[in-house]
């Protein structure tokens, strides 16, 4: 534990992680309901040629459509996820605001797909990038910004993280 004072005030880091976890979860919610409204399950509509569609899935399962039906066990990966946000924000809470803002990129990407599984029993996916058959999984706002939100985290945490540079000094 440093001895060195925090570095940003509880209510700003606050604000931060929840501003951007709110901004996360409008955009995956809206998205996701222009895609209800406009398209029928299983449609797809090209919008880079083949590269990337939209194509409306509904997603029973986890990421990358894995456990198909087995709702209860993303509802338990839900809560160890959420537990797990709160454990980082505590133990970040000297690091700054970018850590809070990756932190609530994350948090909005798990509270939109959970709030479209409570709501619906399944994740409502519409981004399908690839070429023919060889495609990556179909996804959303909210995998995407789980993605790109625990990579952004793990890159910062491992390269450029200040406090890593300072115990090897």
């Amino acid at each position: 534990m440093s001895s060195q004072a925090p570095t940003t005030e509880p209510r700003g880091r606050l604000l931060a992680l929840g501003v951007t976890a709110l901004l996360v979860l409008v955009a995956d919610q809206v998205t996701k309901a222009l895609v209800v409204a406009n398209l029928d399950v299983g449609q797809q509509v090209p919008v880079v040629g083949d590269l990337v569609m939209i194509w409306h899935v509904q997603n029973r399962g986890a990421a990358f459509s894995l456990f198909q039906g087995a709702l209860p066990l993303m509802y338990l990966v839900t809560v160890l996820a959420l537990g797990m946000l709160v454990y980082f924000y505590r133990a970040f809470a000297d690091r700054g605001l970018w850590l809070q803002v990756l932190l609530g990129v994350i948090l909005g990407g798990v509270i939109g797909n959970l709030v479209d599984r409570v709501r619906l029993g399944y994740v409502t996916d519409w981004l399908s990038m690839g070429i023919g058959d060889l495609r990556w999984p179909t996804y959303n706002v909210a995998d995407a910004s789980m993605f790109c939100g625990i990579g952004a985290l793990v890159i910062y945490l491992t390269f450029f993280e200040p406090h890593r540079t300072e115990a090897h000094a």
